[in-house]
């Protein structure tokens, strides 16, 4: 016997314990992650350590494991995914629940200097969008904010 076979009887004596490592792997990275993607592939390897425990060759337990992981991800994921999602709050949060919001000049507003008090009580630094001024008083809304500014455009009433 060469040192290969040798090798090749090793790998498919002990490959219960490549399966079960690689199980763990998945569901702890699957853990940090919550996307299904690792949950699908453990599942791959759940199918690959049934196919080295009926005696399977390792390259087709990998086969199988493989075609496994890839049906779970391309059928199982999306509608475990979709019923996940199903109960968000659509409500719109943070920086985008500003996009669109109106407000009030309390300076000047031009692409370098300006606040704005908007309408949720907010004041923010505040620059022109357009290039265009903007005097004290004036209405306007929020068109993006980059950081700590809020760009805006003028209402046209």
């Amino acid at each position: 016997m060469d040192g290969f076979t040798a090798f090749i009887e090793l790998i498919d004596q002990w490959a219960w314990i490549g399966w079960l490592v690689l199980i763990a792997l998945f569901l702890v990275i699957e853990m940090l992650t919550l996307d299904f993607t690792f949950l699908m592939l453990s599942g791959g390897a759940i199918v690959g350590l049934g196919a080295d425990l009926v005696g399977l060759p390792v390259w087709v337990q990998i086969l199988i494991a493989a075609a496994a992981a890839a049906v779970l991800i391309l059928f199982l994921r999306p509608p475990l995914l979709q019923r996940l999602r199903r109960g968000e709050d659509p409500t719109k949060s943070n920086v985008d629940a500003l996009i669109g919001l109106p407000g009030v000049a309390l300076h000047d507003i031009t692409q370098i200097t300006g606040q704005v008090k908007l309408a949720n009580g907010d004041t923010w630094t505040a620059r022109s969008v357009d290039g265009a001024p903007i005097i004290e008083g004036a209405r306007v809304v929020v068109a993006q904010v980059s950081g700590a500014t809020a760009y805006v455009r003028l209402v046209v009433e």
